[in-house]
């Protein structure tokens, strides 16, 4: 029996491992984390994985940790180096490997370092993640003899990116990469890509001195906001620590958000593919639904997760879907992961092409008065119980409808409210949306009382 091996209880997340480096995660994890992920694929009768790594400091030595476990395994591992976590997708995808690791922290702060995984049939997450740990624990490896070989793929990788651009006007476009793994890709798609481009923190550096590499915090856009003013710039776009979730601010550094972002690119692929079904988390505007419907499609409320609205996804053959944390998967005409470069492309091939300005379409969309997404401290054995409460209190109220699809969504003719419980952290999350303020008031009191009802204090900004 090979030697056994415990992980911290904090790292085995619902969605990637994660922890602290040299703390609750340590170079020996990372060997065992290759081995008991070789062995899941070696026992389904996969002979390839592929591995890549960010740009934090760890990256290096626990990618060649994991190769090593793979190898052990019995597989061969191609190992496709420094970039972000789609480069790793698309190349598991274009080489037909049986499974991937991509070490990245993503948008954690630099102390911390992960592991994100995929296999040929699906995304990787809950108790697919915990079994790694059974196995590890128990010592349960496979064993062979494998092979490692590096191959370069970011040229490749870019160069799949440009072959949808299908622009004819050329924009002036600002991008941040945040000194996140997505700089060099980002480098080498502006330089082939029309129009001017003013890149910002391409250098990777995972100590990211610039700025958290976060797009859905308002400050962390800041600079790209200035380089678009000061630049007259059509759009600007930035990118997460790892490249798989992207933010983006029209010409007058307006923020667009998820869903908003969402409804502008469900344009062009709903045109092109009519009536199809466009998937958006639970967290997401009203507006985005109902103008999905309006556009001809068939809008799905899903689940929030990337690995949930992947299989979603899969499952329903939706040829695009989103998060309002900034992951976007096409289907349509990509290979249905997260990739925010190639969003980016699809975005401003769009704009380029249809002539259309992102302010316009930003203008045009209602209006709504929304919270932002609200996060507060529950216990973590608590947490999915209050839901459960709230949700029995509900059942049965004539005044309300209630979608349960993750957590309570309560419509009301005015807007709605969301609670939900987190997948990854000791938090409950809310949001709140209505169409005038008397209405948003309204909908922020009922969500209080049934806090209140469960014993939970409501967070200050409700």
């Amino acid at each position: 029996m090979s030697q056994v091996h415990k992980f911290d209880s904090t790292i085995l997340r619902e969605y990637d491992i994660r922890g602290l480096v040299d703390k609750t995660i340590k170079t020996t994890d990372a060997y065992a984390i290759g081995r008991s992920f070789g062995t899941v694929i070696a026992r389904d009768g996969g002979t390839t994985a592929c591995t890549g790594y960010d740009g934090r400091a760890s990256s290096p030595v626990f990618e060649a940790e994991v190769a090593k476990g793979l190898a052990d395994c019995g597989l061969k591992v191609i190992r496709v180096g420094l970039g972000p976590t789609p480069m790793l997708y698309y190349a598991a995808k274009s080489l037909d490997a049986d499974g991937g690791i991509m070490i990245t922290g993503s948008h954690n702060p630099p102390e911390y370092n992960g592991f994100k995984m995929i296999l040929k049939k699906g995304a990787v997450y809950g108790t697919q993640i915990q079994n790694l740990g059974t196995l590890a624990a128990a010592g349960d490896y496979a064993s062979g003899k494998g092979t490692l070989e590096k191959r370069d793929m970011l040229d490749t990788y870019v160069g799949r990116l440009l072959k949808d651009y299908q622009g004819t006007t050329p924009l002036t476009i600002a991008w941040d990469a945040g000194n996140g793994a997505a700089g060099e890709a980002l480098k080498k798609l502006t330089d082939k890509l029309p129009g001017k481009h003013i890149v910002l923190f391409a250098d990777i550096d995972g100590t990211f001195p610039n700025h958290h590499p976060d797009p859905t915090v308002p400050k962390n856009l800041v600079d790209l906001q200035k380089a678009v003013r000061d630049n007259k710039c059509d759009l600007g776009i930035a990118f997460d620590g790892d490249g798989d979730r992207i933010g983006v601010v029209d010409s007058q550094a307006r923020i667009l958000w998820g869903d908003q972002l969402m409804l502008v690119l469900a344009q062009e692929v709903l045109a092109e593919n009519p009536g199809a079904t466009i998937i958006a988390d639970v967290k997401a505007s009203q507006v985005l639904f109902d103008g999905v419907k309006a556009l001809g499609g068939k809008p799905l409320m899903w689940k929030t997760g990337h690995s949930l609205i992947k299989t979603k996804m899969a499952e329903t053959k939706a040829p695009l879907a989103g998060e309002m944390s900034g992951h976007i998967f096409f289907a349509d005409r990509y290979y249905g992961f997260d990739d925010a470069l190639y969003a980016a492309v699809r975005l401003v091939s769009y704009l380029s092409r249809s002539g259309k300005k992102l302010s316009d379409l930003r203008d045009a969309m209602p209006s709504p008065l929304n919270t932002p997404e609200l996060r507060f401290p529950c216990a973590e054995d608590r947490k999915f119980k209050v839901v459960e409460d709230v949700r029995h209190r509900l059942r049965g109220a004539k005044s309300v409808e209630v979608i349960e699809v993750d957590g309570v969504r309560v419509l009301a003719p005015e807007g709605w409210w969301l609670l939900r419980a987190s997948n990854t952290q000791d938090v409950l999350v809310a949001r709140v949306e209505a169409t005038n303020e008397a209405g948003l008031n309204r909908l922020k009191a009922q969500l209080i009382e049934q806090l209140k009802a469960s014993g939970i204090a409501p967070p200050a900004d409700l």
